[in-house]
């Protein structure tokens, strides 16, 4: 029997006969999987003791194409990421097998930690030795120019309304130019561009990899910092510090071209990290403020902590202090 939710959903529904036509099945218990920041929904449709997920990507919106190919890439890298069983690409749906109901986000802790992030960097670095250039777009100074204006256009603006002055100004150029300097002097690997603990499942081969359609061609630090400072968990210094050390002794040994001094090559994670977090403020102002998703800009504090404690690190970023001071952002 088909569970029929209330509120008139017509995507939903098309979404439900979509997947219940391409498995040839009269009905089954049809419900939210999980939401993302974009516009892309997912399913869940049960049937028995079997499951599977629907992909709800409206095309005007969304394209589907990019989830299609790289799920295909990271296949054939070893990675565990979900099988494209059937698509409308017309209406933009997609039906995929289920690799499970937990995320790592829902069960690490103190205690498993260390084993489940070394499972992630066995896929991690299956993905980066699988890379080759250009077959992903590039992670290049334009877009990531484009990622760092997200913070003064929606973070600033939007959200604190304010705009640089002269001093504010200089003071963000020169730390976009140390950020992207930084950035595009790192090797360039297949970069998974959320790699986080809420995109990877528990399941068995370990981890199973979601998320992945805005994959490009990037710095080799960038997954490695968004698995360890992410918007729902934070770590102390210290374990971060010996995770990247980990992931650096592992890296070297499969013949990745990391740093070969460990704290040249902290210090482009840690970069690597602000540019990041500096865009992440930005974007989950902007889910915010255009598409009335309210929840994201309640996780703000955890950034500004994450670029506070970076900048305050680094003689470098220095200058950054001084502009969140100005800006009011003390207390993250």
């Amino acid at each position: 029997m088909s569970t029929m939710p209330a509120a008139d959903d017509p995507r939903r529904d098309q979404a439900r006969d979509f997947a219940l036509q391409a498995l040839g099945l009269a009905g089954g218990r049809f419900e939210p999987a999980s939401a993302d920041a974009s516009f892309r929904r997912y399913f869940r449709l049960s049937a028995g003791e079997r499951s599977w997920i629907v992909m709800d990507a409206p095309p005007a919106q969304e394209d589907c194409g990019p989830f299609i190919r790289i799920a295909a890439l990271m296949r054939d890298a070893g990675l565990h990421v979900p099988q494209v069983l059937a698509q409308d690409l017309e209406r933009g749906y997609l039906l995929l097998s289920d690799l499970g109901h937990q995320t790592l986000l829902h069960v690490i802790d103190d205690a498993n930690a260390d084993a489940q992030f070394s499972d992630a960097f066995d896929a991690l670095l299956r993905w980066q030795k699988a890379s080759r250039p250009g077959v992903l777009p590039a992670f290049d100074e334009p877009l990531l120019r484009r990622e760092l204006a997200l913070f003064p256009d929606w973070y600033v603006a939007q959200h604190l309304h304010k705009r640089f002055t002269p001093t504010q100004a200089a003071i963000w150029d020169t730390v976009q130019k140390l950020l992207i300097d930084s950035a595009l002097a790192q090797p360039m690997v297949y970069v998974h561009r959320d790699y986080m603990p809420r995109n990877l499942m528990l399941s068995s081969p370990n981890p199973g990899v979601l998320d992945f359609q805005d994959a490009v061609y990037g710095p080799i630090t960038y997954d490695l910092v968004s698995l360890f400072k992410d918007a729902f968990l934070s770590w102390p210094q210290e374990r971060i510090e010996a995770w990247a050390r980990q992931y650096w002794l592992r890296a070297r040994e499969a013949g990745l071209a990391v740093r070969a001094d460990f704290d040249e090559f902290f210090r482009e994670f840690e970069w690597m990290g602000t540019q990041r977090h500096l865009k992440v403020l930005g974007i989950f102002a902007r889910i915010h403020y255009r598409d009335g998703k309210p929840k994201y800009l309640a996780d703000t504090p955890r950034f500004v902590r994450y670029v506070r404690g970076t900048a305050a690190r680094y003689a470098g970023l220095s200058p950054l202090l001084r502009l969140f001071d100005d800006l009011g952002l003390i207390e993250g």
